[in-house]
C-alpha cells in the first residue's frame, strides 16, 4: 500500500495523475494521510477511476456538486467514476488517515460485455450517484465495509493476487450495486454541466497566471455568461471569480512549500499581483503571512523527514 501526503494533477487540469497506475492491472492501494496534506484539504478534481475509501481515522468532509457529506472513523464509501469532489479534514487533534481502494472499472469486466451492461455501466453512467456513502449503523453497508477494509490485507506477493483481489473488489461491487438500485431508479438531471464546468476549470489552470474575464472563460465552454455564473454557482458554489482566486492561492501555496522563489515573484507567478496585495489575501485565506506560511511548511517537512 502505498503512502500518500500530496495530490498531483494532469498538466493544466484538475483530472488527478495517478503515478504507478499499471495499464495491465488498473489498481492502486494508498494510504492517505489527509492531516498532512497542504491546508488539510484536497482542491476540487476528479478522476476516471472509480474510489472506494474506509475511513481508519479522524473525520472527513465530502463535497460534490450535489451536496457535503461527513465521514467518521469506521464508515466509508464509494466515489464514482469523473466526479468532481474535494475532501477537508474536520479534526485537528488526531491523524486523518483515508484506505483506499482506486480502480478502472475494465478490472472487473469488459464494459461493452454482459456484466458490463448490466451491473458496471449502470452505475459509473448515472449522474445521481456521485458518493455512494456507507456507514456501520446499517447492517448490509457494515458488510461492506468488513470486505472493503478486509480487502486492503491481501499482498501483491502472495500467489493468485491479482485474481483473489479482483473477486474481492467484483463482491464489493455487487453489494454496492444492490445499494445503488434505489437512487438508479431516481430521474436524474443530465450531467451537462459539469463537463462544460470541467471546461472552465481547465481553462482556468491553464491560464490563472493571467488575467482572465468572464467572457473569457464562458467562450472556454461554449456558453453566454449568465450560464457560466450558473454552472460554478451549481456545481462549486461559488462564482467563478471566487475559484479563479481559490486556484491561485493554491499554486502560491505550494511555491511558498518549495521554498525556491521570493513571496514577489510568487505573488506575480500566481496571478496575484504586488507583494501587499498578496500578502492581504493570503492572510485572509491561510490565517498567517506567506514567509509565517513559508516557515510553518519548512519546519514541518523537516519533522516528516526526521
Amino acid at each position: 500500500m502505498k503512502n500518500i501526503e500530496s495530490i498531483a494533477f494532469h498538466t493544466g487540469t484538475r483530472e488527478e495523475l495517478l503515478p504507478d497506475f499499471p495499464d495491465d492491472f488498473p489498481y492502486l492501494a494508498s494510504r492517505a494521510r489527509l492531516d498532512r496534506y497542504a491546508g488539510q484539504f484536497v482542491p476540487w478534481h476528479w478522476h476516471r477511476p472509480v474510489e472506494l475509501f474506509y475511513m481508519e481515522s479522524g473525520l472527513l468532509e465530502y463535497r460534490t456538486p450535489g451536496g457535503r457529506i461527513l465521514f467518521p472513523a469506521g464508515s466509508g464509501g464509494m466515489v464514482n467514476s469523473n466526479v468532481l469532489h474535494t475532501t477537508r479534514t474536520m479534526t485537528m487533534t488526531e491523524p486523518n488517515i483515508q484506505l483506499l481502494h482506486i480502480f478502472d472499472v475494465s478490472l472487473l469486466a469488459d464494459p461493452a460485455s454482459r456484466i458490463g451492461q448490466s451491473y458496471i455501466t449502470p452505475l459509473i453512467a448515472a449522474p445521481q450517484l456521485e458518493i455512494l456513502p456507507l456507514f456501520p449503523a446499517d447492517p448490509d453497508q457494515k458488510k461492506i465495509l468488513h470486505l472493503l477494509l478486509q480487502a486492503f490485507s491481501l499482498s501483491d506477493q502472495d500467489f493468485g493476487y491479482e485474481l483473489k483481489l479482483r473477486n474481492a473488489l467484483s463482491q464489493i461491487w455487487l453489494l454496492l450495486f444492490e445499494q445503488a438500485r434505489p437512487l438508479l431508479a431516481r430521474n436524474a438531471k443530465s450531467g451537462g454541466g459539469n463537463e462544460k464546468l470541467k471546461q472552465m476549470m481547465i481553462f482556468i489552470h491553464e491560464h490563472f497566471p493571467e488575467k482572465i474575464s468572464i467572457s473569457q472563460l464562458a467562450a472556454a465552454a461554449c456558453l453566454s455568461e449568465r450560464e457560466c455564473f450558473r454552472v460554478f454557482q451549481e456545481c462549486l458554489h461559488m462564482t467563478p471569480m471566487e475559484y479563479l482566486k481559490s486556484c491561485r492561492l493554491q499554486a502560491a501555496c505550494r511555491m511558498l512549500e518549495q521554498g525556491q522563489t521570493s513571496l514577489t515573484e510568487t505573488g506575480q507567478a500566481c496571478g496575484l499581483g504586488s507583494g501587499s496585495y498578496f500578502g492581504k489575501i493570503f492572510r485572509e485565506y491561510a490565517g498567517c503571512t506567506p514567509s509565517e506560511y513559508r516557515k510553518k511548511w519548512q519546519d514541518f517537512d523537516s519533522f516528516r523527514q526526521e
